[in-house]
């Protein structure tokens, strides 16, 4: 058995207001990398301006994980 009234095009429209994508954010560092918000900048490795990552670390395991691939 169907409902009596059915849901109007204005309250679906409604509902699904919040399944849009948004549009990213992108920051810029100090130097000028872009980054996410409240992420370290993956070109450096740096978060608010002091080193987070080792860069060098992750490009020799990443070249040590092609080699063994290829």
């Amino acid at each position: 058995m169907k409902p009596t009234k059915g849901t109007s095009r204005s309250r679906t429209g409604t509902r699904r207001s919040h399944h849009g994508l948004k549009p990213l954010t992108i920051h810029k560092d100090e130097e000028g990398n872009a980054h996410l918000p409240h992420h370290a900048t993956p070109l450096t490795g740096k978060y608010r301006g002091k080193q987070a990552k080792d860069v060098a670390k992750r490009t020799v395991r990443r070249v040590k994980k092609l080699k063994a691939i290829s």
